[in-house]
């Protein structure tokens, strides 16, 4: 940040770096003082002063507030609050929010500090520093990238991880319904009881096992099923023998154009168990009705036939695009080899179309562990299970999350499975894209 012009003078013995650093140190804006620069030292120690300022108490009350999380009960008497009390999940909210005003002010500290001593090392080496314009014009062309990035910075760290860690940190309180509910009662932290609760009581670790289970099937399969789906249809209509292929990728891509939401809807009036379409199609032809939506089993085979139709699609187009850049000269050299549709497939098509499908499919995967809307429009977790806490047979994780925050208040609880599920999905995907040669930016 300080450059600096390059001066008739000899250099100099002085410690001017070390002595501007401390300076800074003790009193923002010091060192630049001491370094003769006097309108950036008039900027930091201005910044300095409004911190201290406007921000000094809310710091203080702040990280009091996330540490105790309040101390001051609501009274009540007669129907009528006494006392409002402590609001424990918005002071946890607060004081996250100022530890994250103070990290950030805490760098730009450290940018002052350093700026102050490469400075006091340039009056070392002989040099003049550079004056405020020249400055800030050297920031303008060397760091114009970092300007531009820090916005999109700023909003990630206040829209994505402030989340993330407010929800984390629900996971170590008894944030729940009935009895830890502010403002009428306050909130403690209680480390990682809300985890033991988890894995060593059978009712919650029974619950948690099955829904996990279910997710993991739900995600691999619908992924799986989805994708293949659509392999098989766009590898089908890129044949010579098929007609009117245009016609047939139409009606196929119907489905993703008709909005999700509606097709969920009509698919579970369909499979509904008296008078859906399905059921009344398959006693025409002498089958007993299926309890799609009643029965575990089937209903887990209706979301997914339901998600196939939906999904297969996108893959087809995809993969319809994928096989317009496989140059005709392999195929005609597999053929001049012998080599069989199958082998040609095999060989050529199937490991092409794979170096961009994997990304995407990963990402599906993920985006399918967490397929709240799906499950909750098509099966609300149903049917129910008596042995669940809070969850029915069709219920992934974030939907048993759903059910209970929402509507339940266990809010802890779902805080600590929320928390879980981020690891595990951030593991899987870090483990499945580490080594993939689209994200490498390797073509083959």
């Amino acid at each position: 940040m300080a450059s600096y012009e390059q001066a008739e003078t000899a250099p100099q013995e002085k410690s001017y770096g070390m002595i501007a650093a401390i300076l800074s140190l003790v009193f923002m804006g010091a060192g630049q003082l001491y370094n003769r620069q006097y309108v950036k030292a008039a900027f930091w120690a201005g910044f300095y002063l409004i911190f201290l300022t406007l921000m000094l108490n809310p710091l203080i009350n702040g990280l009091m507030g996330i540490a105790t999380l309040g101390d001051t009960p609501q009274e009540r008497a007669r129907g009528r609050v006494i006392e409002e009390g402590d609001h424990s999940i918005m002071m946890m909210a607060e004081g996250l929010l100022m530890l994250i005003v103070l990290l950030i002010t805490i760098g730009i500290y450290y940018l002052s500090v350093k700026d102050a001593y490469i400075t006091g090392k340039t009056r070392e080496a002989g040099h003049t520093p550079l004056t405020f314009d020249k400055t800030m014009k050297n920031i303008w062309d060397d760091g114009f990238a970092i300007i531009l990035i820090i916005p999109t910075a700023l909003f990630i760290i206040f829209l994505t991880i402030f989340p993330l860690i407010f929800t984390s940190l629900i996971a170590f309180t008894n944030f729940s319904s009935p009895n830890y509910l502010p403002p009428a009662s306050l909130v403690d932290w209680v480390g990682l009881e809300q985890f033991m609760r988890l894995f060593t009581m059978e009712s919650w670790r029974g619950t948690f096992l099955g829904v996990f289970a279910w997710t993991i099937v739900w995600a691999l399969g619908s992924t799986l099923l989805v994708v293949f789906a659509g392999l098989f249809v766009a590898v089908t209509l890129s044949q010579k023998q098929v007609k009117y292929r245009r016609f047939w990728r139409n009606m196929f891509i119907i489905p993703w154009a008709v909005p999700g939401f509606v097709s969920i809807l009509i698919f579970r009036n369909m499979y509904n168990g008296q008078f859906g379409v399905i059921n009344d199609m398959l006693q025409s032809v002498g089958i007993a009705a299926v309890p799609w939506l009643s029965d575990p089993i089937w209903a887990k085979i209706a979301v997914l036939l339901t998600n196939l139709w939906l999904g297969f699609p996108f893959w087809m187009a995809l993969f319809t695009a994928i096989l317009t850049t496989i140059s005709k000269e392999l195929y005609e050299a597999a053929e001049v080899d012998g080599a069989s549709i199958v082998q040609q497939f095999k060989k050529i098509t199937f490991p092409i179309v794979m170096v961009g499908a994997i990304p995407l499919m990963v990402f599906t995967f993920a985006f399918n562990f967490n397929q709240l809307t799906f499950i909750y429009l098509m099966t609300e977790g149903g049917p129910t299970n008596a042995g669940y806490n809070y969850a029915g047979h069709t219920d992934i994780l974030l939907s048993w999350i759903f059910n209970m925050t929402l509507e339940n208040g266990q809010y802890a609880i779902a805080s600590a499975v929320a928390l879980l599920v981020f690891l595990i999905i951030s593991i899987f995907a870090y483990l499945n894209l580490r080594n993939t040669k689209a994200m490498k930016g390797d073509a083959m």
